[in-house]
């Protein structure tokens, strides 16, 4: 009989390093270990306090509004304007001067902008929106590369109460229509392009061939920032002459706690895209929160760099709304990281002294591959909190990060959190944790996180299973745009009264979590149910892997057979010996029943605009099939590249 999730995925891969905070920087940390209890005494009162850090134009009647789960209502009768509390308040504290944003273009181009340089510019959006037409609960839809501007539209559309949905400016024409017809959207943001990878792209174009099916669209403010050639149609507007022709003098009106602040589209690889509805309050609350306690930010002294793309939740909960409601001060950069060079991003840190820096696990391995060398010609030594977000991160890239860009003694802090949780829910305090490799370790205070099994008991610690929230939680979602029974049917339909988005865990016998990854990409091998991110961990553990990707592929014997596709660092060659050797490497790491029946070396994985792997079309390739659909990858060619470079060892 097949073992249940939660037996067989608690027992293969293995941590014991820890790595506890200073003493000199537990002793200066924003949040210490009383916070949990705080937190666990009165969580409504605590996540209350929380939203004090903010400036509220009018006090809440009730902190929690959960008469009719599962959508919450927070803060309920308080009223607040997000803009102001990212802009105005700092401005009108003294700290005008401040620089808000560096922004580094990818030709080298540079800006610093001010608290005051940035209100007055988004005081001027506020009035050019208004002037076209857009008034509160209008939606915007903003297509933009990562420039200042970008922040601009966000905080504008915030400021008069329209809501925004940012798309990915490498989103297709027809990805951009269904966004924007789904949200009904009255105007578009775009740019006449961007730059990346040495050379300018076009962005007008896609915006142009998406709104001959978007009806509801009646002008577009487009902002210069190639300079290209670009088709100019009655419904178009410059960003320049609007915006710069507006005046900077702007009220920012209160809106309530539940007034809709921006709507974000999961980009699944199939079906209708997901609008994920966020409000304002509660939203603005916990985004800060775990802004100024994950990152420990001090905002007179930190410079902080996020380097997610503004498209994804990442970059509107830690590049806008989070840093700018503290004060921060935070780097831009527009491009890619190996333009002009590999080592642009340590050139970047180097450049403005950063001090705090959050990527992505994908991102880091890229940078194990390129080699250690590369950040060693740069000085990293300012930085002093490294964070991780987007996917689970393998032990010995944690490990990697640590020592080749912290210098080895720097806190790194793994988070968990989705597009529909809005804010991170799990992660350690760098002040208080003792970090392991690998893990997200406990629920942040205030956040109620569990692992359960197929009936919704909470396994025990060393057991593995579902990962799921069991109270609701301030920034939260509060539906899926105009189909509540959607919402419904996605995330609360399998365990009763708790929210479950598809991802796997297990608890170690500390009782700390471990991401699995989504349970769809579980395979089940000779009745055991055995985890991707696993296997991939094992097998980048070794010295000779930088990235790795396993699929479950048809298997007439076992079920499912384990096939790895490996990217190789540096100068690292193969051999079949060398195959054979990653094989056993995995078999002595996890056991015999996680050995690949298969691995594959490839010079590059199948990766979406978010950096994440498309492994559909990796089990395309293992059980020799016709490739799937390819649009959503960054690079749509890298499937044919991947087929016509295969060499793999498969088992005796």
């Amino acid at each position: 009989m097949a073992d249940t999730p939660q037996e067989t995925l608690a027992n293969l891969l293995s941590e014991d390093r820890t790595f506890p905070p200073s003493p000199e920087f537990t002793q200066a940390a924003n949040v210490t270990a009383a916070a949990y209890d705080e937190a666990a005494a009165d969580r409504l009162a605590f996540w209350e306090a929380q939203a004090r850090r903010l400036d509220w134009s009018k006090d809440w009647d009730r902190v929690l509004d959960w008469d009719n789960p599962p959508f919450a209502k927070w803060f309920t009768g308080g009223e607040l304007n997000v803009s102001a509390n990212c802009l105005d308040r700092h401005v009108a504290n003294g700290l005008g001067d401040r620089v808000a944003i560096h922004f580094e273009g990818e030709p080298g181009d540079t800006r610093a902008v001010t608290y005051a340089e940035l209100l007055d510019e988004v005081k001027r959006a506020a009035n050019a929106l208004t002037d076209l037409g857009v008034e509160a609960g209008d939606r915007v839809v903003i297509y933009m590369p990562m420039i200042p501007e970008a922040a601009v539209a966000m905080l504008a559309c915030a400021r008069i109460g329209a809501p925004h949905s940012v798309v990915f400016g490498g989103f297709s024409a027809a990805a951009l229509s269904s966004r924007i017809d789904d949200a009904g959207a009255k105007l578009v943001i775009c740019a006449d392009g961007g730059f990346r990878k040495g050379k300018a792209f076009a962005l007008k174009p896609t915006v142009d061939e998406a709104l001959e099916s978007c009806p509801s669209v009646e002008q577009v403010l487009v902002v210069t920032r190639t300079g290209q050639e670009v088709a100019w149609n009655d419904r178009d507007v410059k960003w320049e002459d609007a915006v710069g022709g507006a005046s900077n003098e702007h009220e920012a009106q209160p809106f309530d706690a539940e007034h809709p602040l921006f709507i974000l589209y999961t980009s699944g690889t199939t079906g209708k895209p997901k609008g994920i509805l966020h409000t304002s309050g509660g939203y603005l609350t916990q985004a800060s929160f775990t802004h100024h306690a994950v990152f420990d930010l001090k905002p007179e002294t930190d410079v902080y760099w996020c380097t997610a793309d503004i498209g994804w939740v990442t970059g509107h909960s830690y590049i806008v709304y989070g840093p700018m409601s503290n004060g921060a001060t935070q780097v831009m950069y527009e491009g890619t990281p190996d333009t002009p060079h590999t080592g642009r991003f340590w050139e970047i840190v180097q450049k403005y002294g950063v001090t705090i820096l959050y990527t992505a696990p994908t991102a880091i391995r890229t940078f194990m591959k390129w080699g250690d060398d590369v950040p060693a010609k740069f000085d990293l030594s300012s930085l002093r909190v490294l964070g991780s977000v987007g996917e689970p991160i393998n032990p010995e890239a944690w490990v990697w990060y640590r020592e080749h860009i912290g210098g080895g003694s720097t806190p790194v802090v793994d988070t968990w959190w989705q597009t529909e949780t809005g804010a991170i829910m799990v992660s350690p305090l760098p002040g208080v944790t003792a970090t392991k490799p690998g893990s997200a370790q406990r629920p942040l205070p205030g956040i109620s996180v569990d692992v359960v099994d197929e009936q919704g008991e909470a396994v025990p610690d060393g057991g593995g299973g579902f990962l799921v929230i069991r109270e609701p939680w301030p920034s939260m979602l509060r539906t899926i745009w105009g189909d509540d029974q959607r919402f419904l049917d996605t995330y609360w339909a399998h365990f009763d009264g708790m929210y479950f988005a598809g991802d796997g865990a297990k608890k170690d016998d500390d009782g700390d979590l471990w991401l699995l990854g989504r349970v769809d990409d579980i395979m089940l091998v000779s009745g055991h149910n055995i985890s991707t991110t696993e296997v991939e961990s094992a097998l980048v553990s070794h010295e000779t892997v930088a990235e790795a990707a396993v699929v479950g592929a048809s298997d007439p014997v076992t079920g499912q057979g384990i096939v790895a596709f490996v990217i190789l660092r540096g100068q690292s060659e193969s051999s079949p010996e060398h195959l054979a050797e990653l094989r056993a490497h995995v078999a002595k790491t996890l056991g015999a029943i996680a050995k690949p029946r298969q691995v594959i070396i490839v010079a590059e994985l199948p990766k979406t605009r978010s950096g994440k792997i498309m492994r559909r079309l990796l089990r395309d390739i293992a059980e020799d099939r016709e490739i799937g659909d390819v649009t959503t990858l960054a690079d749509n060619t890298v499937m044919s590249r991947i087929k016509t470079g295969l060499q793999g060892g498969k088992e005796d």
